[in-house]
């Protein structure tokens, strides 16, 4: 097959920071450095408060407003009611944010989608959004994103990325969803007495704030009963801090969004996020992103969707198959289901269906590592693509000294359980340019795009940084063992 790499690379850099609250858990500790700051005059504080603002202004767009925000944060530990000047409230803040580098370790794994903006291009070409992993400090991951455009040709041109990155806003007062909410407690076997208690004082559509409000009433009348009842209420605002929604400055560049963990089952990180164009049956289109939180010890399936990649509603998925990595929606329904693939026990490839997109109670086996190279594992590379053939599947198999290779097979369009076609060798494989990085022989795609009978693949190289690759669609179907 001819493979084009394409040469462009796409490298971390440590400018790329976020500012973000610096958290101190030691209460005391908070109080004191208040304390400090409460302590100095005005023209102290005035000076002090100038030297950060040049130092950091020019980084971030929105300084003031975020210092003020963190102020009002830590206000409760002021030790007084006297009223505090702004300048004072800035210089509080700042001592409550840091900056974060969320690309200086690795940016990788990232996954394609046609841009939902497609106004004001040459004919042929079209505008495309690629998500990647972007991984800093500690490990923790989160997304963000880069446009472009690929011509006629299928020659590929980034946007130039601004100097500037930001997190999104919180939205507040999202709504949860009461039958939803509930289902999700009785599968984490979260039911009982006092749980009934809390539903049912709840509305059919509630806040965090009503959760939250309802916890504490319930806790009131069931004293007795505190030790019980605790671990189930932390279990109930986990759930719901895990479903949330987030927005975008609309005025943001593609290349300035950053989604940062946000909920408890995130606070390590947010994982390979598999985006597709989704297309429901009436012809609207959203774009959903099926990834891996992960708080330290548990990876949980999550799901981001949008519209327009400045509104995200994040939910769990849920279901007794929700098990594992490697989740990669089909984009559209199947059969009149929505339809997935799987991995559950991180080695083989599952079909699932399911008639809601976060609900999933069963699956199929549809694959199994077949061929030397994917002896070790074989796992899916983002979304099924269609094509007059079939569903195309790229695929990752990991063979002897771990190494990674990119792979496809071909399902039936009107019955994606059954595999009809399947590379018997590796469509990519590392060379020696790709095999270095922070871990070693691995190639990665969380999702391709067709164009002009083409297959553009971004893939990662050693968990580092990333790249494109162009192959015709025909090769790779010509290339294939029937099945």
């Amino acid at each position: 097959m001819d493979v084009r790499r394409t040469g462009i690379i796409l490298k971390p850099t440590n400018s790329r920071v976020v500012i973000r609250p610096f958290e101190i858990a030691d209460t005391t500790r908070v109080e004191r450095i208040i304390a400090r700051v409460s302590s100095l005059c005005d023209q102290e504080v005035e000076r002090l408060l100038e030297n950060v603002m040049r130092e950091f202004r020019e980084r971030h767009q929105r300084t003031r407003e975020f210092f003020l925000h963190r102020f009002e944060q830590v206000r409760k530990h002021l030790l007084t009611d006297h009223p505090v000047g702004e300048s004072r409230k800035l210089l509080i803040g700042s001592y409550f944010t840091q900056e974060y580098a969320l690309e200086s370790a690795a940016l990788f794994n990232p996954a394609m989608v046609w841009h939902p903006d497609q106004s004001g291009l040459l004919d042929g070409s079209k505008r495309f959004i690629v998500s990647f992993r972007a991984t800093g400090e500690g490990h923790i991951s989160s997304i963000t994103f880069r446009s472009g455009v690929i011509d006629d040709d299928n020659q590929i041109t980034l946007d130039e990325p601004t100097p500037f990155v930001e997190a999104p806003d919180l939205v507040p007062n999202a709504l949860y969803e009461k039958s939803l909410f509930y289902r999700k407690l009785t599968e984490l076997g979260i039911n009982g007495t006092l749980t009934d208690q809390v539903i049912g004082a709840l509305g059919d559509h509630f806040t965090i704030d009503d959760l939250e409000y309802t916890l504490g009433n319930v806790a009131r009348h069931n004293r007795e009963r505190r030790r019980e009842f605790e671990p189930i209420a932390h279990t109930m605002l986990v759930l719901a801090k895990a479903n949330y929604e987030i927005r975008f400055a609309p005025g943001l560049d593609v290349s300035e969004r950053i989604i940062f963990p946000s909920s408890p089952t995130e606070t390590n990180g947010i994982e390979d996020a598999r985006f597709v164009r989704f297309t429901h049956d009436d012809g609207r289109s959203c774009y959903y992103a099926p990834y891996t939180a992960y708080d330290g010890r548990v990876t949980l399936p999550q799901m981001l969707e949008t519209e327009d990649f400045l509104h995200f509603k994040i939910s769990t998925l849920n279901g007794p198959e929700v098990r594992n990595k490697g989740f990669a929606l089909f984009p559209r329904m199947v059969n009149g289901q929505y339809t997935m693939l799987s991995r559950q026990d991180n080695e083989n490839i599952y079909l699932m269906y399911s008639d809601m997109p976060h609900f999933w109670y069963s699956k199929e086996l549809i694959a199994k590592p077949t061929y030397a190279w994917e002896f070790v594992q074989l796992g899916n590379c983002g979304s099924p693509i269609e094509t007059e053939a079939g569903w195309l599947v790229l695929t990752h198999g990991v063979g002897p000294m771990r190494k990674y290779a990119l792979g496809a097979f071909l399902l039936d369009r009107d019955d994606p359980a059954r595999v009809i076609g399947r590379l018997d060798r590796p469509l990519l494989e590392p060379n020696a340019n790709e095999r270095e990085g922070y871990v070693p022989n691995v190639v990665y795609s969380c999702g391709a795009l067709p164009h002009g009978g083409d297959l553009v693949i971004p893939y990662a190289m050693s968990d580092y940084a990333s790249t494109f690759a162009v192959v015709p669609i025909d090769d790779v179907l010509n290339a294939m063992v029937k099945m």
